[in-house]
């Protein structure tokens, strides 16, 4: 029980801190959009739900250039799911963990020439392209994250700062 409560003190930190950031600092009333990040974000909680993809032999798949030749290889709605992921993947990291992808894009790295905002915006349209249902209704959160990838990059770095500032004033709470 104390793993639910946990989980649900966690998906209110992520909803207020989205909602404020997208909604009052950005202008962007969309509640969709703004479910869709918060579930992205409790989803990424687990380690495993952001390498979840894996190839024919089950080995998983860590770099956006092995997740764009699995989809290739894939057919319809596994295929529309691996693009979601992958924009799902480049916008958490583009968006929450920028220093890292200097990182992932190292030569030593398959990734290293992949456009991490270029590969986002295309996977969530390309899964947008998927749009009968029940697919209909988040195809339209899909296609707005990638016609304004780079406004939720940047929306996302600035909910990264409010956690950030949450955690200094957990960790030192005389400066309040």
């Amino acid at each position: 029980m104390r793993i639910v409560r946990d989980i649900n003190a966690l998906r209110n930190l992520f909803a207020a801190t989205t909602e404020q950031t997208f909604q009052s600092e950005l202008g962007v009333v969309n509640p969709r959009f703004t479910d869709y990040l918060v579930d992205l974000l409790i989803r990424f909680v687990r380690y495993d739900a952001i390498h979840k993809v894996r190839n024919s032999t089950g080995q998983r798949l860590y770099e956006v250039a092995d997740m764009l030749a699995e989809a290739e290889e894939r057919t319809d709605l596994p295929r529309r799911e691996v693009y979601r992921h992958i924009g799902d993947y480049s916008l958490f990291w583009a968006g929450l963990y920028p220093e890292t992808l200097k990182r992932k894009q190292q030569p030593s790295h398959r990734d290293h020439l992949i456009d991490y905002f270029q590969q986002g915006k295309r996977s969530y349209y390309l899964a947008s392209t998927y749009d009968e249902e029940p697919y209909q209704e988040e195809a339209m959160v899909l296609r707005w994250l990638s016609d304004e990838f780079e406004l939720c990059t940047y929306g996302l770095q600035r909910v990264r700062q409010e956690w950030d500032q949450l955690l200094q004033e957990t960790d030192h709470p005389e400066h309040n």
